[in-house]
Order: C-alpha cells, then sequence, then structure tokens
C-alpha cells in the first residue's frame, strides 16, 4: 500500500484570472501526483478588505503589465483566457459575491460538479462573453446546465445564494484563508507530513513539487499535453 496523497486546498474566486490558471493546472496534476485536491470557493474582496490589499487593476501600471503579462500566460498555460473590454470598470466595481455564493451552494450540494462548474464560470467570465452582461450570463441557469447540472438542479442552487447557509459558509471559508495569511487570490495550502505551507499566486507551482517531493513537468505535463 503506498503513501496516503498529501492534501491540497486551492482558495479560489472566478474574479481572478490567475486562480483560473492554478485551478487548471492543479486539475491537470491531480492526475498525475498523490494528492487530494479540495477546491475551496473565496470572496476575494473579503481577503482584499481583510488585508488591505488592493486589486492590481486599480492600480495603472499594475494594469497595463496584467494584461501584457495575462496574453503571455494564456500561451503558456493553454488555458482560453482574455481580458474583457470593461472589465475593470464594470466587474471590479460589481464584484463577484453572487458568482461565488453559487459556487459555494454547489459545493454543498453537488460537490463532484464544484470542477466542471466553476469552470464554465471562468469561462463566460474570461473567455466567451463582455464583463458589462457578465453577471446576468454567469449567474443564468444555463450556466450551470452548460456545466452538466439538470434544469431542475440549476435553478435550485441558483434559489439557494440568498439563504443564511451559504452566506455563513462562504463567509467561513474566507476567514480560513486569511487565518492563512492570504492577502489575495489564489491561494493552495498544502499540508505536508503535518506541515501546513501557504503559497501564493499561480506561478509557485514548482516550489509545491519540491514542497510535494513531487516532478513538476511544466503547466500542461506532457502526458497530458499528448492527449491535447
Amino acid at each position: 500500500m503506498g503513501p496516503l496523497p498529501r492534501t491540497l486546498e486551492l482558495f479560489y474566486d472566478v474574479l481572478s484570472p490567475y486562480s483560473w490558471l492554478c485551478f487548471e493546472v492543479l486539475c491537470r496534476y491531480q492526475k498525475i501526483w498523490n494528492i487530494k485536491l479540495q477546491l475551496q470557493p473565496t470572496l476575494i474582496a473579503g481577503i482584499m478588505k481583510d488585508s488591505g490589499n488592493k486589486p492590481p487593476g486599480l492600480l495603472p501600471r499594475k494594469e497595463q503589465y496584467l494584461k501584457s503579462e495575462l496574453g503571455l500566460l494564456k500561451q503558456h498555460f493553454q488555458v482560453p483566457l482574455r481580458i474583457p473590454k470593461d472589465f475593470f470598470s464594470v466587474v471590479i466595481e460589481k464584484g463577484s459575491v453572487s458568482a461565488m455564493r453559487f459556487l459555494t451552494a454547489v459545493k454543498m450540494e453537488n460537490p463532484e460538479m464544484l470542477e466542471k462548474v466553476s469552470r464554465e464560470l471562468w469561462m463566460r467570465l474570461w473567455s466567451r462573453v463582455r464583463a458589462g452582461i457578465w453577471l446576468y450570463s454567469l449567474m443564468s441557469p444555463q450556466a450551470a446546465e452548460k456545466a452538466g447540472l439538470s434544469a431542475e438542479q440549476a435553478q435550485g442552487l441558483l434559489e439557494m445564494i440568498s439563504t443564511a447557509k451559504v452566506k455563513k459558509q462562504l463567509k467561513e471559508v474566507t476567514e480560513v484563508a486569511c487565518k492563512y495569511g492570504a492577502f489575495g487570490l489564489p491561494v493552495t495550502v498544502a499540508h505536508v507530513d503535518g506541515q501546513t505551507h501557504m503559497l501564493f499566486g499561480s506561478d509557485r507551482m514548482e516550489l509545491l513539487a519540491y514542497l510535494l517531493g513531487e516532478k513538476w513537468m511544466g503547466p500542461v505535463p506532457p502526458t497530458l499535453n499528448a492527449s491535447l
């Protein structure tokens, strides 16, 4: 009997494109590394407020760099990411509370669908639609149905986002991320040999591999790349 898989927690918000990159890499490597990946929908606004941090898009120089870097990362990570023209003026102001409550409801009621639904929401925000129509498109039942949920399931989950238990769960997960030391997202927390390691960003995967004693083969590992 081999060693038990190490637990990795990924705290993420669909408002964060870097969270999407980290999410896809970890989803790929969960088929290769000896890990148990736990997806943790989190509210980035809560982390920013708790830590005193500010979104990079609110600072002109960082915004310009972010746009340039994401164009390169799209190719490097092989993720169909693009920045909506009105992203910073619309989405950052409106936030992601409803979307992250929806994913919290998915995790509570249909956890086996969380990966697919999370990916679909990222696709709708960062690949398919303009940010100005994002909130309507994102929270429509069709978004959940496209990820594989039935119409009845999708409607039930949408109705849950205003309930106290969903709000409480999202708040508690966000507080856990803050206690780990999060100041932004994504955050990957590795539980290895009785120790806890918090890694920030999508560019710490090589360090994560080192901590796990696993081999890093790039954002698209050859075994997966061969099947693409």
